[in-house]
């Protein structure tokens, strides 16, 4: 399962990319994570079904100083995302 959020509300400069990678990490999940010019975050992720949802929970509290308003979800195409899960610039 690839899955693609992009995440909206104050999560850039937060934090929110780093927290990501852990997060990631500690499911098993393969993908990328990068901040886009308008401000939100996006993440290309890989894994499991049920790991991937609870990555999704998860990514709507983010870190202590993010505020998650809206989270963009869509099925991508594609496999063999980088693992471990990266960040990117």
């Amino acid at each position: 399962m690839v899955t693609r959020l992009v995440i909206h509300g104050r999560v850039q400069g937060v934090f929110y990319r780093d927290w990501t990678v852990e997060t990631a990490h500690a499911l098993g999940l393969a993908g990328w994570v990068r901040n886009l010019p308008d401000g939100t975050v996006e993440a290309m992720v890989e894994g499991d079904g049920a790991d991937v949802e609870q990555f999704i929970r998860r990514c709507h509290e983010g870190p202590e100083r993010a505020r998650v308003d809206h989270i963009h979800r869509s099925e991508a195409d594609g496999a063999g995302l980088p693992r471990p899960f990266e960040r990117r610039s």
